[in-house]
């Protein structure tokens, strides 16, 4: 019998795990991570006004590790011995002959005074500063930005950003408070969810313009403060500042051997595997894959390379060569807390729908759907 080690709480961790149980009733499979919770981060957009709470968004995975007959390591992972058949972690050793990666990325912090800012994607705790820093504004200026990885420029996380600006600029004028606010959209790039294709720049561009949002786009960063943002085209004042960094992968890679990209990610090939490492497999934010320039950092594409690397791993167990591929697919809604603008993306094809509201209750009926597989 064969046993799995799956490093993560995430989406493509968990993905995982149901992949390699549905595909193999006899697995003995060990999830690995800090605590058993899984962040639903996509609906963090909605905590400052109220739509969502912690506890909506922070699921216990006991249940669903039980039902699933997984065996649950507390740990945080920091270092790989034997090419990957020996996990190390802060509360022991886990030995596998199969191992997942999908612990997620880092935000890179190094951006002089981003201790000023909040990082929204962080997780619950984040939001919640959000929600009651604007609570106790009376007026101000909100700063919302992000940049990329300077070596890796596919690591990043933009689409949310875009969420918050607009779901905050929303809640302020349900609030009868939008007039004593300045919303100000900021980023290194001039035109700014390039990945997101032509028509969806344009049309979040002319969303910004229609809801008075003002905009400091191609200039590169220098820094924050408390009270300003700095960049090299000038600076600008602000009273609360949202900032997502580019991405990186995370520190305890520093102390294996993994083969590692230029912007610090785990390197994969098209079927997931990581290169020089048998039976060793990464999915989600933590990789680094061959793909088109747009490939995105998002839930949806975790699942997807979770789904292969689970299907390959499986694969090898059984005699077989790794065979299954990913297929890059960006979807979203970019949602306001009231409409959403859909966005898919694939190798053929690029579709945008305008902001309707059906589209704001496919992403809250999404949300319910997918959280049920946990709960």
């Amino acid at each position: 019998m064969s046993n799995v080690t799956v490093i993560g709480t995430g989406f493509g961790a968990l993905t995982a795990v149901r992949t390699l149980r549905e595909l193999d009733r006899q697995l003995d499979i060990t999830l690995v991570g800090r605590r058993p919770v899984f962040g639903y981060w996509p609906s963090l957009i909605w905590l400052p006004s109220g739509k969502r709470s912690g506890p909506d968004l922070e699921i216990d995975l006991r249940p669903f590790l039980s039902r699933m007959n997984v065996d649950f390591h507390a740990g945080d992972a920091t270092g790989l011995e034997q090419d990957g058949r020996l996990l190390i972690t802060e509360n022991g050793r886990v030995g596998n002959d199969g191992l997942i990666v999908a612990t997620g990325g880092r935000f890179i912090r190094k951006l002089p005074g981003i201790e000023h800012a909040i990082v929204p994607c962080a997780g619950v705790r984040e939001a919640e500063q959000i929600r009651d820093r604007l609570k106790a504004m009376d007026g101000g200026t909100v700063a919302v930005g992000f940049a990329s990885n300077p070596k890796e420029p596919s690591s990043m996380r933009g689409g949310p950003m875009f969420e918050f600006l607009f779901c905050i600029d929303q809640q302020l004028r349900d609030e009868g408070r939008r007039d004593r606010f300045e919303l100000v959209f900021f980023s290194p790039a001039e035109q700014p969810g390039q990945r997101l294709g032509n028509k969806a720049v344009v049309r979040l561009l002319q969303t910004m313009r229609e809801r008075g949002i003002k905009t400091h786009l191609g200039n590169k960063m220098k820094g924050l403060e408390a009270d300003k943002v700095i960049t090299e085209g000038g600076e600008f004042h602000a009273d609360l500042i949202l900032f997502m960094p580019g991405m990186t992968g995370p520190t305890w890679l520093d102390s294996t051997n993994l083969p590692r990209s230029p912007g610090g990610l785990i390197e994969a090939d098209q079927y997931c595997r990581v290169p020089g490492h048998d039976r060793v497999y990464v999915a989600g934010d933590s990789g680094s894959f061959p793909g088109p320039d747009w490939k995105p950092k998002q839930a949806h594409m975790a699942d997807v390379q979770a789904r292969a690397a689970a299907a390959n791993l499986v694969g090898e167990f059984k005699g077989g060569v790794p065979h299954k591929t990913v297929k890059w697919e960006l979807a979203c809604i970019v949602d306001d807390g009231r409409k959403g603008m859909l966005v898919v993306r694939t190798e053929k094809r690029n579709l945008m729908l305008p902001p309707m509201r059906a589209m704001h209750w496919a992403k809250e009926r999404f949300e319910k759907a997918y959280l049920k597989k946990y709960r």
